[in-house]
């Protein structure tokens, strides 16, 4: 049997008084852990939930996840992360578009899920930590985790594509595993002595697979921040002795710049971790200085689970590059006609193996459109290859944002522009930003004879839209500029000057 969830029985076997999660105060040993999610399994039976069965997780980075995330693997269903800053309509969609038989929305955000999980039928169990933990402990354990096939799905990761509509990524159990394993054992060197800083969200791939999968897999503890802030992550390394941290650049950014950063004592750390977006190399090199723990720097997708490649610890690391595959993968880089380029040239990444999806759930064109017969999945990413065989990213996939490290697509955005009765064309757009590496910027050119000021079409997406998506640059223009079938080109719009202060 092949279950994802067996790797948190094992490591409760192994390591029962071992603290698994941890949320400063409140630690979740792997004995309870482990009785907690097979608990989940009976209170998911009574809402009817059968093997195959979608459920959703609207959490953030709280135990509870945890708990949640392996009941629902027990139980043989497919976990579906949802961001938890979705509004209505968001929510809506991703558990219409899955099937989700079941949301689990965190309390705080109880209203945007429950509207959402009324309008799509879903039925919703509201999460608070008291509660929820006294509601699973009345329940009896479930001593028959389901069993599943290396092969089905353990998990759809909803990502966006350029063209509109999330997507559903579906990963497998032995994807996932496979994946978590190479990257224990062959780039962090994960073991129960260690502790993993869970500052990354985990309804992400990069948080679930590489924190917490990787953290409960190998009987490390998951120590986690619900909100990052640069102080409180300095703070959680030293109280928790934290040995691997794991990030986007953004934070390291934000660590780096901290005033104060000499008085917390990291001297634990001993890798960082980095993915999500490049990750400039003056930070790498400052933050190694200040803090004096390597940086390995990665990539991957949500459709690859996601690590594809990274700068092994045992090699050459080369700042500015995404390395080298890891172990069972392998990438090239491809012309349009997708045959492979000679070294240098720049051309599309494409990666296969182990852990490349399954398939976008039940969008058979589109899987099709992105991993062709022989297993290669067309990332759209533009990368040229040195001779030594290391990829640097030269240009992201059309039209994609990276906001803080979560993607925006511009279309998305877009689409809930059009939505005001005054707006005529629209046109998001990244601007350069020193710490979150791009903001949200939005050109709008008004029907005749209609009027808006932009700080009512800002609140109009706000209020309509998760808040990293929202522009919060808009101003107003008297046409958009377009090609020649009348399309408008994104690229030659003109962000105006001082637009963000």
């Amino acid at each position: 049997m092949t279950n994802l969830s067996l790797n948190l029985s094992e490591s409760a076997a192994m390591y029962p008084d071992h603290p698994a999660i941890r949320l400063d105060d409140d630690v979740l040993r792997y004995n309870d852990l482990d009785d907690a999610a097979s608990r989940v399994v009976t209170l998911l039976r009574e809402y009817g939930v059968q093997p195959g069965d979608r459920v959703g997780l609207m959490l953030p980075n709280v135990p509870e996840f945890a708990i949640v995330f392996y009941g629902v693997l027990r139980a043989g269903g497919i976990a579906v992360p949802m961001n938890p800053l979705l509004k209505r309509r968001e929510v809506e969609y991703y558990l219409d578009d899955s099937g989700a038989r079941v949301l689990f929305g965190w309390h705080e955000i109880a209203a945007e899920a429950e509207a959402g999980a009324k309008a799509a039928g879903t039925d919703l169990v509201t999460v608070a930590p008291q509660e929820f933990r006294a509601l699973v402990g009345t329940r009896e354990p479930a001593t028959d985790p389901a069993s599943r096939d290396g092969e089905d799905t353990a998990v759809i990761l909803y990502t966006s594509g350029t063209t509109g509509r999330p997507k559903g990524a579906e990963l497998t159990h032995a994807g996932l595993n496979t994946n978590q394993a190479v990257s224990a054992r062959t780039l962090f060197k994960i073991g129960p002595d260690d502790v993993v800083m869970g500052c990354l969200p985990l309804f992400h791939v990069f948080g679930l697979t590489c924190g917490l999968n990787t953290a409960i897999a190998n009987g490390a503890t998951l120590t986690m921040i619900p909100r990052f802030s640069p102080a409180k992550a300095l703070e959680v390394i030293q109280r928790d002795k934290v040995t691997v941290f794991e990030g986007v650049p953004t934070m390291y950014s934000a660590m780096l710049g901290l005033p104060d950063r000499d008085k917390y004592d990291v001297s634990t750390l001993r890798t960082c971790v980095s993915g999500g977006a490049a990750l400039p190399v003056e930070v790498l090199r400052g933050f190694e200085e200040a803090f004096g723990a390597i940086i390995l720097e990665g990539y991957g997708l949500s459709e690859t689970s996601p690590v594809a490649s990274f700068n092994h610890p045992d090699a050459v690391r080369k700042p500015g590059s995404i390395g080298t595959p890891i172990e069972g993968v392998r990438m090239r880089v491809v012309d349009e006609a997708h045959n492979p380029v000679q070294a240098g040239e720049i051309g599309e990444i494409q990666i296969g193996g182990h852990n490349v999806m399954k398939s976008y759930w039940n969008k058979p064109a589109d899987t099709t459109a992105a991993v062709d017969a022989e297993g290669w999945l067309s990332t759209g990413d533009l990368a040229r290859q040195d001779e030594d065989g290391y990829f640097f990213i030269v240009d992201r996939k059309k039209d994609l944002l990276i906001r803080g490290g979560y993607n925006v697509y511009p279309r998305e955005v877009e689409e809930v522009l059009y939505e005001h009765p005054a707006v005529a064309e629209a046109a998001v757009v990244g601007i350069p930003h020193p710490s979150l590496g791009e903001e949200i910027g939005a050109a709008i050119a008004l029907k005749d004879g209609e009027t808006a000021t932009p700080e009512e079409l800002r609140e109009f997406v706000k209020s309509r839209i998760a808040a990293y998506k929202y522009p919060r640059a808009v101003w107003i223009v008297d046409g958009l500029p377009k090609g020649p079938t009348g399309k408008i080109q994104r690229r030659d719009v003109v962000v105006p000057e001082g637009v963000l202060s």
